[in-house]
Formats: structure tokens, sequence, C-alpha cells
């Protein structure tokens, strides 16, 4: 995955005009994410998928990040939504990914309202944040029930509407549109807890909490880039010599000042995501069931490099001075994209105060670590 991501991510840095503009990704590079597994790379293996090591995945996504916030955060939900079959009774899983081409995508949070029929529910309800959804086969949301948490529940693509509400300032082209159900019947099972379900799947990579899968999958977009960033700054301040001076930008000590400091925030914040991930994932390999503190430590990881790596794009921007405004410097969507990400719920700021709430021993809803 790796491989395919870096073969793809030039295609994606030349069409990313093309995709901010058209907000939602231009259909050659659905067509090339779908052909290179990089949408299925965490379905279950059993139903054609990847289900790649969890550090691969951030890998992937990293990668083309440094080209297409937009682009790699389509690939990271539609990446991360293939986790959902490894919750599904097997038949259930063969009807959505038997084909061998289903895009996932979906919201978690339960926003909508289900009623208990023979054989399932009727689904009414309206999701924000549908990343990709104009592209996905099959759409999932949360919804409430009158007893019990809340469910997601999946339907096909066809009996989704798509409301297009995406007109945003970052990640534009990520087609982020609101999707909505009415009075949709879904199958029982097409419909799982993510919080009380145990994934049917035994494979290491679904012994990982769900959530904390999702949150690393952003902070690998917060990360590419923040790369990103400092490579246009590198590629910049060897050409420009600003207003008023007669040495180029790469000759200021401020600008070598900032740099290195950009490096060693980033370089910091990746090498606690990959030892985290490493960490959980010989726990996994050996068969311990990640705890509490493993599950705050991956959250804490993913929160933190999100915002270490905004405090990169920050500074490279600024060093950029008036060439970053331009729509033809790419630091000036890295910047409103980045800004766009941190705003997950699943990297937000009180995500820290969960995660040391944990550490001190202090109790609280944990449900969703």
């Amino acid at each position: 995955m790796i491989d395919s991501a870096r073969s793809l991510a030039p295609r994606a840095a030349e069409l990313a005009d093309v995709t901010e503009s058209g907000r939602r990704l231009p259909a050659e590079l659905v067509s090339a994410f779908r052909g290179e597994g990089l949408f299925s790379m965490c379905t279950p293996a059993s139903l054609g998928g990847g289900e790649v090591p969890v550090a691969e995945m951030v890998e992937a996504v990293e990668t083309i990040a440094t080209a297409d916030a937009a682009a790699a955060w389509c690939v990271m939900i539609q990446a991360t939504s293939g986790v959902l079959g490894a919750y599904l009774q097997p038949d259930v899983a063969a009807e959505i990914f038997g084909r061998g081409d289903a895009v996932l995508g979906g919201v978690y949070a339960p926003l909508g309202r289900a009623k208990v029929v023979p054989g399932g529910y009727r689904v009414t309800g309206r999701w924000p944040f549908a990343s990709g959804s104009g592209h996905c086969t099959w759409l999932s949301g949360g919804a409430t029930l009158e007893q019990g948490p809340p469910r997601m529940m999946t339907f096909p693509a066809s009996e989704v509407t798509i409301v297009d509400t995406w007109q945003v300032s970052g990640l534009a082209g990520t087609g982020s549109n609101d999707i909505q159900v009415d009075d949709v019947f879904v199958p029982a099972g097409r419909s799982v807890s993510l919080t009380s379900d145990r994934p049917v799947e035994k494979g290491v990579l679904y012994k990982f909490p769900v959530f904390g899968f999702l949150a690393l999958g952003i902070a690998a977009v917060a990360l590419g880039t923040a790369r990103g960033a400092i490579d246009d700054i590198l590629d910049l301040a060897g050409a420009k010599t600003p207003t008023g001076s007669r040495r180029k930008l790469a000759e200021r000590p401020l600008i070598q000042m900032q740099v290195a400091q950009c490096e060693a925030i980033l370089g910091s914040a990746r090498a606690f995501v990959n030892a985290t991930v490493g960490d959980c994932w010989h726990l996994a390999e050996s068969g311990v069931e990640l705890g509490l503190r493993e599950r705050a430590r991956l959250r804490l990881a993913a929160t933190h490099a999100t915002i270490a790596s905004t405090q990169v794009v920050d500074l490279m921007y600024t060093a950029g001075g008036g060439t970053s405004i331009y729509r033809t410097n790419t630091l000036q969507r890295r910047f409103r994209d980045i800004h766009t990400a941190t705003q997950h719920v699943m990297v937000a700021q009180p995500t820290f105060e969960l995660a040391g709430r944990v550490l001190l021993g202090i109790d609280a809803d944990f449900s969703l670590l």
C-alpha cells in the first residue's frame, strides 16, 4: 500500500486544484485508489481487502497527504470504514463486499432514529460530514434506539440522498456532504454497535479500538500535510528573494531556525505515533487485549500529532510571506486543510483531557476511546 501511495501521490498533487474546485475526488483518482486497493486496505482479507497493519495504513495515508490532504482524507475515511466488515456476520459481509469493488463511507454520530420492526429497523436520519459519499457504494449512519446503545446502520448508496452542503474553507475536495435517509428498512444483520459488539474477524488489525484507529488516520493526514508544507518552503526558500532584501529566503537566520524547529516538531510527533502504534500492535499480536491506557495513548498520540502538524504548517505558511496567500501556492491550501482537520472530534483538544483522566486514574465515560 505504501508503494501504491507513492506511485499515486504525484498525480493527486497534479489534480489537487481540480479536486478542490470540484469539491470531490475526480473519477480518475477514485478509480486509481480503488484499483490499487487503498480504499480497501483495512477491509478483512477474507472479503478481498488488504487487512494491512495499522502502521502501513498510517504511512500510506501520510504519503498521499504530502501531495493533497483532501485525497488522503478520502482514502483514510474509505479505508477505515472498511473495518465495518470485521463486525458483520459472514453472509451479510459477503453481500456488501462480495463483488470486491465495495467502497464504504459514513458517519458514526448517532444522529438518526431507528425503530425496531420484524427483521430489522426502519431508519430516518441526516448526517453531516459524510466524506467521499459521492463515490461510495455503501453508506452508514449512527442511529439511536428506544433501548440499548446507538448502532451503525448500513445502506446501499442507492437508498441514500446526498445533500449538497459542502461549501467550506478547507478539505473542500473531500465531498463531505450531508447524507439522508427517510424511513429506510435496514435488515438486522446490517446493523452493528461499535461500542458493545465484538468483531467477528480475529485478525490483529481488528483488536485495535475503532475510534483510536480513525484518530490515527486523521493524524496521518495531518503529518503528511505538515511534511508537504516543509517541502514547499524548502523549494521556495532557495528561489525567493523577499522584497527589500538582497538575500534569498534560505539565507535568513530566522527561516533556517524555523525549518529546523519544524523538522524536530514533526519528527517527534511522528515518532510518538509510530512508537505507540508499534507497542500496541505488539501487544495485540501477542494476544493481549488493549486496555484503557493503551487506547488512551493511541488517541493521545494521534491528537498530539495533529496539533503539532498544525504548528508546523502555521510556521511554514508564515515563513512563505506574501507568496503563501496565492492560489498558485500549495501552502495556502495546506493551511486551510489542516485547520479543518483539527476540528474533527477524534483529534479535538478535549482528547487531552480524556487521556489525562486515564493517566491519572480518574473515572469518566471512556466508551469513545
